[in-house]
């Protein structure tokens, strides 16, 4: 039974943590279905939030779910602002580097860090929250119940806001007539510029979204993690595992691959140890790579085909 019980919260815990890979997923796969482009500066994207959500807590008191709605608006304009005067000159230009944009985003994270590092030293900074330790037990719900399972009041509501966005951001594709060029650009953008279709402002409009996204999945992450200005490299690495996982350009791939990172990691660090949860990741890439070329996305689509 104890057994069982260490199980069970530990696909708990790998679930939580999975919603919140998938946001952090969702905002690269955002840009990369658009775009065609994997932003390797999304981590720093993301650590750019988190020290506005840090400095918010901290000169003005403002709770780091609330920054959400502020860090997300800036990390929007900032998004544009690097699509529209970095990313598309340098698409134009003919160079000898077939994927130069791609080095561009990893020029533009390098900048990023160096420019924490010099503003804010390379010091762990938190937001101790005063509900950190708030914790519920299922046996407060279920008396007799079995088994005890816990969930920490933090990880709760930050898996329940990026369930939130991750509705918001399906609705807004699937409902609105932008979410609708959106979607018609990935798929095929001569053919959307034939059907009227403004492709720069669907572009800049992406990668602002995809920041947006990340910068959101920033301030849910700061009240669980400590903030340093290299934070950012191993959230890119996550959210491009999950990108290849899932499948390039699928949003429902990247919620799916997700979920299943976090669980594995999360069985990883159970059963292996803390500091084997980086190579589980490594062994979910590889293996996508392998077995599964197309990601999950390639499963979805036989499906609905009925192969």
């Amino acid at each position: 039974m104890v057994q069982l019980e260490v199980l069970l919260q530990t696909i708990v815990s790998g679930l939580l943590l999975g919603g919140l890979y998938a946001l952090i997923g969702l905002g690269m796969t955002l840009i990369m279905g658009v775009m065609k482009i994997i932003n390797l500066a999304h981590g720093e994207l993301m650590m750019v939030a988190m020290y506005i959500a840090y400095w918010m807590f901290t000169l003005m008191g403002v709770d780091p779910y609330v920054a959400v709605f502020i860090a997300s608006p800036v990390l929007f304009v900032i998004g544009i602002l690097i699509q529209k005067y970095l990313v598309t000159p340098v698409i134009k230009v003919e160079s000898i580097l077939p994927e130069n944009q791609v080095i561009l985003t990893v020029g533009i994270g390098m900048v990023l860090v160096s420019l924490a590092t010099v503003f804010f030293k390379s010091d762990y900074r938190s937001t101790p929250v005063d509900y950190a330790s708030t914790t519920w037990y299922l046996s407060d719900f279920w008396a007799n119940s079995p088994i005890e399972l816990s969930v920490s009041l933090l990880w709760a509501v930050s898996f329940f806001f990026a369930v939130a966005i991750t509705l918001a951001l399906w609705f807004f594709l699937s409902r609105t007539d932008m979410g609708k060029q959106i979607r018609a650009t990935s798929q095929d953008s001569d053919a959307a510029i034939l059907m009227g279709i403004n492709v720069n402002r669907v572009r800049a409009l992406s990668f602002g979204l995809g920041a947006a996204i990340v910068g959101a999945a920033g301030c849910l992450f700061i009240p669980l993690y400590y903030l340093y200005p290299a934070l950012g490299g191993q959230f890119t690495l996550i959210a491009f595992v999950i990108t290849i996982l899932g499948g390039l350009g699928s949003i429902i791939g990247a919620i799916v691959g997700g979920l299943i990172l976090g669980v594995f990691e999360s069985l990883t660090s159970t059963y292996v140890g803390m500091g084997w949860a980086p190579v589980g990741r490594f062994v979910i890439f590889v293996a996508a790579l392998v077995f599964l070329p197309g990601g999950i996305a390639s499963i979805l689509k036989r499906k609905r085909l009925g192969k």
